[in-house]
Protein backbone atom coordinates (compact mmCIF):
# COMPACT_ATOMS: atom_id res chain seq x y z
CA UNK A 1 0.00 0.00 0.00
CA UNK A 2 1.39 3.25 -1.13
CA UNK A 3 1.77 6.63 0.85
CA UNK A 4 -1.69 8.36 -0.77
CA UNK A 5 -3.82 5.21 -0.26
CA UNK A 6 -2.81 5.77 3.52
CA UNK A 7 -3.74 9.05 3.30
CA UNK A 8 -6.80 8.47 1.71
CA UNK A 9 -7.75 6.14 4.70
CA UNK A 10 -6.81 8.88 7.06
CA UNK A 11 -8.41 11.50 5.17
CA UNK A 12 -11.68 9.58 4.56
CA UNK A 13 -11.89 8.51 8.47
CA UNK A 14 -11.76 12.17 9.21
CA UNK A 15 -14.45 12.91 6.76
CA UNK A 16 -16.71 9.51 8.16
CA UNK A 17 -16.35 10.38 11.63
CA UNK A 18 -17.37 13.83 11.17
CA UNK A 19 -20.59 12.98 9.38
CA UNK A 20 -21.02 10.69 12.13
CA UNK A 21 -21.05 12.50 14.79
CA UNK A 22 -22.85 15.46 12.77
CA UNK A 23 -25.62 12.51 12.33
CA UNK A 24 -25.83 11.31 15.29
CA UNK A 25 -25.50 14.58 17.41
CA UNK A 26 -28.83 15.98 15.28
CA UNK A 27 -31.07 12.68 15.62
CA UNK A 28 -29.85 11.26 19.30
CA UNK A 29 -29.81 14.87 21.34
CA UNK A 30 -29.86 13.08 24.89
CA UNK A 31 -27.80 9.15 24.61
CA UNK A 32 -25.82 9.19 27.38
CA UNK A 33 -27.22 11.72 29.49
CA UNK A 34 -28.78 9.78 32.45
CA UNK A 35 -30.08 12.43 34.76
CA UNK A 36 -29.67 15.79 35.61
CA UNK A 37 -26.93 15.74 38.01
CA UNK A 38 -24.58 14.29 35.33
CA UNK A 39 -23.12 17.72 36.06
CA UNK A 40 -22.08 16.70 39.59
CA UNK A 41 -19.19 14.24 38.25
CA UNK A 42 -18.60 16.08 34.76
CA UNK A 43 -16.42 18.92 34.43
CA UNK A 44 -18.84 20.45 32.19
CA UNK A 45 -21.42 22.91 33.63
CA UNK A 46 -23.95 21.40 31.37
CA UNK A 47 -25.73 17.66 30.04
CA UNK A 48 -24.31 16.65 26.87
CA UNK A 49 -25.16 13.34 25.16
CA UNK A 50 -22.40 11.07 24.87
CA UNK A 51 -22.37 10.04 21.55
CA UNK A 52 -18.88 10.03 20.36
CA UNK A 53 -18.24 6.28 20.87
CA UNK A 54 -20.78 5.92 18.33
CA UNK A 55 -18.96 6.94 15.04
CA UNK A 56 -15.54 5.42 16.56
CA UNK A 57 -16.59 2.10 16.20
CA UNK A 58 -18.22 2.35 13.44
CA UNK A 59 -15.60 3.69 11.30
CA UNK A 60 -13.71 1.72 13.02
CA UNK A 61 -15.87 -1.63 11.95
CA UNK A 62 -16.44 0.08 8.34
CA UNK A 63 -12.89 0.64 7.74
CA UNK A 64 -12.15 -3.48 9.22
CA UNK A 65 -14.50 -4.09 6.37
CA UNK A 66 -12.56 -2.59 3.42
CA UNK A 67 -9.89 -3.75 4.80
CA UNK A 68 -10.91 -7.75 4.77
CA UNK A 69 -12.43 -7.03 1.30
CA UNK A 70 -9.14 -5.55 -0.58
CA UNK A 71 -6.20 -7.68 1.43
CA UNK A 72 -8.38 -10.69 2.18
CA UNK A 73 -5.05 -13.22 1.56
CA UNK A 74 -3.10 -11.30 4.43
CA UNK A 75 -6.51 -11.26 6.71
CA UNK A 76 -7.24 -14.89 6.37
CA UNK A 77 -3.61 -15.63 7.56
CA UNK A 78 -3.86 -13.19 10.52
CA UNK A 79 -7.64 -14.39 10.87
CA UNK A 80 -7.93 -15.06 14.40
CA UNK A 81 -6.11 -12.40 15.41
CA UNK A 82 -8.30 -10.01 13.27
CA UNK A 83 -11.11 -11.83 14.18
CA UNK A 84 -10.28 -11.04 17.96
CA UNK A 85 -9.69 -7.55 17.74
CA UNK A 86 -13.27 -6.64 16.16
CA UNK A 87 -14.95 -9.36 18.89
CA UNK A 88 -13.33 -7.69 22.02
CA UNK A 89 -13.32 -4.10 20.40
CA UNK A 90 -17.56 -4.58 19.95
CA UNK A 91 -18.01 -5.83 23.52
CA UNK A 92 -16.17 -3.16 24.68
CA UNK A 93 -18.33 -0.53 23.19
CA UNK A 94 -21.19 -2.83 23.83
CA UNK A 95 -20.74 -2.91 27.34
CA UNK A 96 -19.79 1.16 27.48
CA UNK A 97 -23.00 1.76 25.80
CA UNK A 98 -25.08 -0.02 28.11
CA UNK A 99 -23.12 1.89 31.02
CA UNK A 100 -23.99 5.24 28.82
CA UNK A 101 -28.45 4.09 28.87
CA UNK A 102 -27.74 2.43 32.19
CA UNK A 103 -25.18 3.29 34.15
CA UNK A 104 -23.46 -0.36 35.10
CA UNK A 105 -22.54 -2.21 38.19
CA UNK A 106 -18.77 -1.68 38.25
CA UNK A 107 -18.07 -5.34 39.08
CA UNK A 108 -19.97 -5.91 35.86
CA UNK A 109 -17.60 -3.43 33.82
CA UNK A 110 -14.67 -5.24 35.55
CA UNK A 111 -15.80 -8.34 34.17
CA UNK A 112 -16.20 -7.36 30.82
CA UNK A 113 -13.11 -5.37 30.44
CA UNK A 114 -11.03 -9.06 31.83
CA UNK A 115 -13.25 -11.08 29.14
CA UNK A 116 -11.95 -8.36 26.75
CA UNK A 117 -8.36 -8.94 27.85
CA UNK A 118 -8.94 -12.95 27.65
CA UNK A 119 -10.54 -12.37 23.70
CA UNK A 120 -7.18 -10.43 22.94
CA UNK A 121 -4.58 -13.27 24.81
CA UNK A 122 -6.65 -16.16 23.37
CA UNK A 123 -6.82 -14.86 19.94
CA UNK A 124 -2.73 -14.67 19.44
CA UNK A 125 -2.83 -10.94 20.12
CA UNK A 126 -1.59 -11.58 23.52
CA UNK A 127 1.96 -8.75 24.32
CA UNK A 128 5.40 -9.73 24.10
CA UNK A 129 6.79 -9.01 27.47
CA UNK A 130 8.60 -12.01 28.25
CA UNK A 131 9.42 -15.38 26.97
CA UNK A 132 6.70 -17.48 28.89
CA UNK A 133 3.41 -17.08 27.09
CA UNK A 134 1.60 -17.74 30.23
CA UNK A 135 2.97 -14.61 31.67
CA UNK A 136 1.82 -12.92 28.41
CA UNK A 137 -1.66 -13.55 28.36
CA UNK A 138 -1.80 -12.43 31.99
CA UNK A 139 0.02 -9.38 31.57
CA UNK A 140 -1.99 -8.47 28.29
CA UNK A 141 -5.32 -9.36 30.21
CA UNK A 142 -3.54 -6.57 33.16
CA UNK A 143 -2.51 -3.99 30.55
CA UNK A 144 -6.64 -3.85 28.81
CA UNK A 145 -8.18 -3.15 32.26
CA UNK A 146 -5.49 -0.72 32.96
CA UNK A 147 -6.21 1.15 29.72
CA UNK A 148 -9.64 0.43 29.94
CA UNK A 149 -10.22 2.24 33.14
CA UNK A 150 -7.20 4.46 32.66
CA UNK A 151 -8.83 6.22 29.67
CA UNK A 152 -12.20 6.35 30.99
CA UNK A 153 -10.78 8.37 33.86
CA UNK A 154 -8.81 10.54 31.69
CA UNK A 155 -12.35 11.47 30.23
CA UNK A 156 -13.10 14.23 32.08
CA UNK A 157 -12.11 17.42 29.98
CA UNK A 158 -12.99 18.30 26.74
CA UNK A 159 -10.80 16.97 24.09
CA UNK A 160 -8.16 15.40 26.28
CA UNK A 161 -9.04 11.79 25.97
CA UNK A 162 -9.15 11.20 21.72
CA UNK A 163 -5.84 13.98 21.74
CA UNK A 164 -3.70 11.86 23.99
CA UNK A 165 -5.11 8.40 22.19
CA UNK A 166 -3.79 10.39 18.79
CA UNK A 167 -0.78 10.97 20.73
CA UNK A 168 -0.49 7.37 21.77
CA UNK A 169 -1.19 6.23 18.33
CA UNK A 170 1.62 8.76 16.64
CA UNK A 171 4.58 6.61 18.85
CA UNK A 172 3.14 3.34 18.12
CA UNK A 173 3.81 4.51 14.19
CA UNK A 174 7.15 5.40 15.27
CA UNK A 175 8.56 2.60 16.73
CA UNK A 176 6.94 0.58 13.68
CA UNK A 177 8.58 2.81 11.16
CA UNK A 178 12.31 2.92 12.95
CA UNK A 179 11.76 -1.09 13.34
CA UNK A 180 10.70 -1.95 10.27
CA UNK A 181 10.89 1.02 7.47
CA UNK A 182 7.24 2.55 5.86
CA UNK A 183 5.85 -0.97 5.50
CA UNK A 184 2.19 -0.39 5.51
CA UNK A 185 0.35 -3.59 6.90
CA UNK A 186 -3.42 -4.27 7.73
CA UNK A 187 -2.48 -3.27 11.35
CA UNK A 188 -1.24 0.46 10.13
CA UNK A 189 -4.37 0.87 8.09
CA UNK A 190 -6.58 0.66 11.52
CA UNK A 191 -4.50 2.48 13.17
CA UNK A 192 -4.11 5.29 10.58
CA UNK A 193 -7.84 5.27 10.49
CA UNK A 194 -8.28 5.49 14.24
CA UNK A 195 -6.40 8.56 14.19
CA UNK A 196 -8.67 10.32 11.28
CA UNK A 197 -11.75 8.94 13.71
CA UNK A 198 -10.14 10.85 16.88
CA UNK A 199 -9.23 13.99 14.80
CA UNK A 200 -13.27 13.94 13.27
CA UNK A 201 -14.76 13.38 17.02
CA UNK A 202 -12.37 16.48 18.15
CA UNK A 203 -14.61 18.68 15.83
CA UNK A 204 -17.11 18.15 18.11
CA UNK A 205 -15.00 17.51 21.27
CA UNK A 206 -13.04 20.49 21.65
CA UNK A 207 -13.71 23.29 24.53
CA UNK A 208 -16.72 24.42 24.15
CA UNK A 209 -17.54 20.45 23.22
CA UNK A 210 -20.99 19.83 21.49
CA UNK A 211 -20.41 16.03 22.49
CA UNK A 212 -18.55 13.69 24.99
CA UNK A 213 -17.22 10.27 24.22
CA UNK A 214 -19.07 8.61 26.96
CA UNK A 215 -17.67 5.41 28.30
CA UNK A 216 -19.31 3.64 24.81
CA UNK A 217 -16.40 5.86 23.33
CA UNK A 218 -13.23 5.74 26.38
CA UNK A 219 -14.25 1.63 26.94
CA UNK A 220 -13.82 0.87 23.02
CA UNK A 221 -10.69 3.58 22.85
CA UNK A 222 -9.42 1.86 26.04
CA UNK A 223 -9.04 -2.20 24.60
CA UNK A 224 -8.17 -0.03 20.97
CA UNK A 225 -5.17 1.58 22.55
CA UNK A 226 -4.23 -1.99 24.40
CA UNK A 227 -4.13 -3.57 21.02
CA UNK A 228 -1.87 -0.71 19.31
CA UNK A 229 0.42 -0.63 21.94
CA UNK A 230 0.58 -4.28 22.92
CA UNK A 231 1.42 -4.78 18.95
CA UNK A 232 3.62 -1.85 18.14
CA UNK A 233 5.80 -1.23 21.54
CA UNK A 234 6.44 -4.19 22.44
CA UNK A 235 7.93 -6.14 19.50
CA UNK A 236 9.73 -9.29 19.61
CA UNK A 237 12.88 -7.68 18.48
CA UNK A 238 13.32 -5.35 21.40
CA UNK A 239 13.51 -8.39 23.28
CA UNK A 240 16.48 -8.76 25.54
CA UNK A 241 17.09 -11.79 27.77
CA UNK A 242 13.68 -12.56 29.44
CA UNK A 243 12.09 -9.29 29.80
CA UNK A 244 10.90 -6.63 27.33
CA UNK A 245 11.60 -3.67 29.37
CA UNK A 246 12.42 -1.71 26.60
CA UNK A 247 9.06 -1.95 25.23
CA UNK A 248 7.90 -1.31 28.58
CA UNK A 249 9.51 1.81 28.69
CA UNK A 250 8.15 2.98 25.85
CA UNK A 251 4.40 2.46 26.70
CA UNK A 252 4.85 4.38 29.84
CA UNK A 253 6.61 7.27 27.88
CA UNK A 254 3.80 6.73 25.06
CA UNK A 255 1.32 6.89 27.93
CA UNK A 256 2.55 9.33 30.25
CA UNK A 257 -0.83 11.41 30.01
CA UNK A 258 -2.94 8.49 30.69
CA UNK A 259 -0.63 7.36 33.36
CA UNK A 260 0.58 10.06 35.27
CA UNK A 261 -3.53 11.29 35.77
CA UNK A 262 -4.64 7.83 36.78
CA UNK A 263 -1.38 7.25 39.20
CA UNK A 264 -2.50 10.61 40.92
CA UNK A 265 -6.49 10.15 41.05
CA UNK A 266 -5.44 6.60 42.59
CA UNK A 267 -3.01 7.84 45.39
CA UNK A 268 -5.09 10.90 46.58
CA UNK A 269 -8.81 9.10 46.40
CA UNK A 270 -7.05 6.17 48.57
CA UNK A 271 -5.48 9.12 50.60
CA UNK A 272 -8.96 10.40 51.24
CA UNK A 273 -10.38 6.82 51.81
CA UNK A 274 -12.31 7.22 48.79
CA UNK A 275 -12.98 4.67 45.92
CA UNK A 276 -10.39 5.55 43.05
CA UNK A 277 -13.45 4.19 40.69
CA UNK A 278 -15.71 6.83 41.82
CA UNK A 279 -16.50 10.13 39.53
CA UNK A 280 -15.04 13.20 40.93
CA UNK A 281 -13.34 16.83 39.69
CA UNK A 282 -10.13 15.61 41.41
CA UNK A 283 -8.37 15.09 38.26
CA UNK A 284 -5.00 16.85 37.45
CA UNK A 285 -7.12 18.67 34.52
CA UNK A 286 -9.42 20.09 37.09
CA UNK A 287 -6.24 20.91 39.74
CA UNK A 288 -4.76 22.50 36.37
CA UNK A 289 -7.90 24.71 36.04
CA UNK A 290 -7.51 25.10 39.60
CA UNK A 291 -4.48 26.59 39.67
CA UNK A 292 -5.55 29.69 37.31
CA UNK A 293 -6.02 27.68 33.70
CA UNK A 294 -8.95 27.55 31.33
CA UNK A 295 -10.15 24.45 29.80
CA UNK A 296 -8.09 25.26 26.27
CA UNK A 297 -5.07 25.56 28.08
CA UNK A 298 -5.16 22.80 29.73
CA UNK A 299 -6.01 20.80 26.56
CA UNK A 300 -2.86 22.34 25.44
CA UNK A 301 -0.48 21.44 28.23
CA UNK A 302 -1.92 17.72 27.51
CA UNK A 303 -1.16 18.20 24.11
CA UNK A 304 2.48 19.66 24.73
CA UNK A 305 2.81 16.22 26.65
CA UNK A 306 2.31 14.06 24.16
CA UNK A 307 3.76 15.56 21.93
CA UNK A 308 7.25 15.51 23.78
CA UNK A 309 6.26 12.13 24.86
CA UNK A 310 6.31 11.13 21.21
CA UNK A 311 9.77 12.87 20.82
CA UNK A 312 10.87 10.86 23.56
CA UNK A 313 9.73 7.60 22.18
CA UNK A 314 11.77 8.63 19.44
CA UNK A 315 14.97 9.56 21.89
CA UNK A 316 14.67 6.02 23.77
CA UNK A 317 14.53 3.56 20.50
CA UNK A 318 17.36 5.38 18.86
CA UNK A 319 19.47 5.67 22.03
CA UNK A 320 18.26 1.23 22.56
CA UNK A 321 20.60 1.32 19.08
CA UNK A 322 23.58 2.79 20.41
CA UNK A 323 24.01 1.44 23.68
CA UNK A 324 24.04 4.43 25.74
CA UNK A 325 20.89 4.31 26.83
CA UNK A 326 20.45 8.47 26.89
CA UNK A 327 17.06 7.79 25.78
CA UNK A 328 16.32 5.61 28.92
CA UNK A 329 17.21 7.74 31.36
CA UNK A 330 15.50 11.06 29.85
CA UNK A 331 12.38 9.17 29.12
CA UNK A 332 12.04 8.15 32.31
CA UNK A 333 13.07 11.47 33.82
CA UNK A 334 10.43 13.22 31.57
CA UNK A 335 7.56 10.72 33.22
CA UNK A 336 9.18 11.74 36.79
CA UNK A 337 8.70 15.37 35.71
CA UNK A 338 5.58 15.60 34.79
CA UNK A 339 4.64 12.84 37.70
CA UNK A 340 5.88 15.47 40.01
CA UNK A 341 4.20 18.74 37.94
CA UNK A 342 0.72 17.59 38.28
CA UNK A 343 0.93 15.63 41.25
CA UNK A 344 2.13 19.13 43.08
CA UNK A 345 -0.91 21.03 41.21
CA UNK A 346 -3.22 18.14 42.93
CA UNK A 347 -1.50 19.28 45.95
CA UNK A 348 -1.32 23.37 45.95
CA UNK A 349 -4.75 23.72 44.49
CA UNK A 350 -7.53 22.40 45.98
CA UNK A 351 -11.28 22.01 44.15
CA UNK A 352 -12.83 25.41 45.37
CA UNK A 353 -16.15 23.61 46.40
CA UNK A 354 -14.65 21.32 48.60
Amino acid sequence: MTIIAVLIVLLGSIVLSTLANWLVLNFAKTLGIRNTNDVSIRWSNESKPSLGGISMYFVFLFTGLIVALAFIDIVEEHQKEYLGLFVATSLAFAMGLADDAYNTKPFFKLAIQILCGVILAFSGNSIHLSEWEGVNMVFTVVWVVTLMNSLNMLDNMDGITATVSCCVLAACLVVFILLYGWQVNIWTVLMFSSIGTLIGFLFYNLHPSKMFMGDGGSQFLGITIAFFTGKFLFPEGLMEGYLNWKGLLLAFVALTPAAVDSITVVINRLKKGKSPMVGGKDHTTHHLVYSGLNDRQVWRVFLSIGLISIGFVLLSFWSFGQMTYVGYVLGVGWFVFIFYYLYRNTIRFKNPAE
